[in-house]
C-alpha cells in the first residue's frame, strides 16, 4: 500500500503542476479561449477512452505491470511539453497524459477495493484518493512557484521528473499470484442489476457544470490580477482540504451510509460556480477552492464505495472504469460549452450557467432517490441497509 500511496503522490503532483502551468502557457501566448478550454476538453476524451481500455484490461490481467505503464506513458506525455511545442502537440500531449493518468487511478482503484471488506472499503480508497490530493496540491502550490522563477520549459522538465520517479517506486510492490478464472457477465448486465444508472447521469451532468467553470478558471483569476504564485497556492487548498476530507468521509461513508456522503458532494457542486463568480479577490477564490475539495471527496469515495458494494469483483475494474468515463464525458462537453458561451456571456456568465448545469444534476439525483424509495425494492434495499448497520 505505501508503495502505491507514494507513486500517486508523485503522479497527481505532476498533473497538478500542469494543470496550472498549460493555461498560463497558452494565455501567454494569447490563445483563444475555445483553445484554452479545449486542453481540458481533450483530457476528457483521454479519461473517457483511458478508463474504458484500462479498465477492462485490470479485469484480465496483473494490475502491478498497469501501474508501471501508465506511470511511464504519463511520463512521455509531459516530455512532449518541453520544447513548447505547437497547439496541435500541447493537445495530443493533453490527451496522452490523461489517457495514462485515469489508466493508473483506474488500476490502482480496482486494486484496492478488490481487496477491501465492505465494512473498510471506503477508508481503504480514502487513503489511496488522499494520496492523491495531497500530490495535486504539491503540484499546484509548487508550479505557481517555480514558474515565477523558471521559464516554462523548465518547469514542464521539472514535472516530468516525478512520473518517472513514480514508476520506480511501483517496482516495491509484490507480484500478484495468479488469479482463478472468475465467470463473466456482460457489462449491461451488471450496470442493470446494481442500479447504478442515476448515479452515472448525475455525475455526467454534474461534471460539465464543474469541468466547465473550472477549465478557464485560472483564466479568470488573472483578470482579477492574481499572480501566478498566489494562483498555485489558492488552487493548492482545492488538494489540502481533499487530503483531510478524504480520509474523514472514507470513515464517515462506512458509517453513514454511500448514498448519503455522495448526495452531499451533489448538494454542493451548485455552489462553487457561484462563489467563483461573486469572487473579487484571493479570499472569495480561497473559499471556491475549499469547497472543490469537500465536493470532490464526498462524492469520489462515497461513488467509488458504491459501485464496490454492488458490482461483482470480475468487473469491478471494467465498472470503477465506467465511472471515471461518465466523469470523463461530462469534462469534456464542459469546457466545450464554456469556452464557446465564454466570449458572448463573459466568464461570469459562464459561470452562471455552470451553476445551473450542476443544479439540473442533483435534481436527477433527488428525483432518482424518491422514485426509488417509492418501489418495492426501493424500500426493500432501504431496509437490508438498515438492517445491516444495526
Amino acid at each position: 500500500m505505501l508503495p502505491l500511496a507514494a507513486a500517486s503522490v508523485l503522479l497527481a503532483a505532476a498533473s497538478g503542476a500542469l494543470e496550472l502551468v498549460i493555461q498560463l502557457f497558452l494565455k501567454d501566448r494569447d490563445a483563444a479561449t475555445i483553445l484554452i478550454s479545449s486542453v481540458s476538453s481533450l483530457s476528457s476524451v483521454g479519461v473517457v477512452v483511458g478508463s474504458l481500455f484500462w479498465g477492462r484490461v485490470s479485469d484480465r490481467v496483473g494490475r502491478r505491470g498497469l501501474l508501471i505503464v501508465t506511470a511511464v506513458g504519463t511520463a512521455v506525455g509531459t516530455a512532449l511539453m518541453i520544447p513548447l511545442p505547437s497547439d496541435a502537440v500541447v493537445l495530443g500531449s493533453a490527451f496522452l497524459r490523461s489517457f495514462m493518468e485515469i489508466g493508473f487511478a483506474s488500476v490502482a482503484l480496482a486494486a484496492v477495493s478488490g481487496t477491501s471488506a465492505s465494512t473498510r472499503r471506503g477508508k481503504n480508497l480514502s487513503y489511496v484518493s488522499s494520496s492523491r490530493s495531497l500530490g495535486l496540491a504539491v503540484g499546484a502550490v509548487g508550479a505557481g512557484l517555480v514558474l515565477e522563477s523558471l521559464a516554462f520549459s523548465r518547469t514542464f522538465l521539472a514535472a516530468g521528473v516525478f512520473p518517472l520517479a513514480a514508476a520506480a517506486l511501483l517496482f516495491a510492490l509484490p507480484r500478484e499470484s495468479k488469479r482463478a478464472p472468475r465467470e463473466r457477465v456482460s457489462t449491461r448486465a451488471v450496470f442493470r442489476s446494481a442500479g447504478l444508472t442515476d448515479l452515472y447521469v448525475g455525475t455526467i451532468v454534474r461534471q460539465i457544470g464543474i469541468s466547465g467553470a473550472y477549465s478557464l478558471i485560472y483564466v479568470y483569476m488573472a483578470t482579477l490580477g492574481i499572480p501566478p504564485g498566489t494562483m498555485g497556492m489558492v488552487s493548492g487548498l482545492n488538494r489540502i482540504s481533499q487530503v483531510g476530507a478524504t480520509v474523514v468521509f472514507g470513515l464517515v461513508v462506512d458509517r453513514v451510509g454511500r448514498r448519503r456522503v455522495f448526495m452531499w458532494g451533489f448538494a454542493l457542486s451548485v455552489a462553487i460556480p457561484l462563489v467563483v463568480a461573486f469572487s473579487r479577490d484571493v479570499a472569495g477564490m480561497a473559499v471556491a477552492y475549499v469547497l472543490i475539495g469537500l465536493t470532490y471527496s464526498a462524492l469520489y469515495i462515497g461513488s467509488t464505495a458504491h459501485i464496490g458494494d454492488r458490482v461483482p469483483a470480475a468487473q469491478l475494474g471494467t465498472m470503477l472504469g465506467l465511472f471515471e468515463t461518465a466523469r470523463g464525458v461530462g469534462g469534456f462537453i464542459g469546457p466545450t460549452i464554456a469556452g464557446a458561451i465564454a466570449p458572448a456571456l463573459g466568464l461570469r456568465g459562464m459561470l452562471y450557467v455552470m451553476a445551473a448545469v450542476s443544479g439540473v444534476a442533483l435534481v436527477v439525483m433527488v428525483v432518482s432517490r424518491r422514485r426509488a424509495r417509492s418501489t418495492p425494492s426501493g424500500r426493500d434495499e432501504v431496509g437490508r441497509r438498515r438492517e445491516g448497520r444495526r
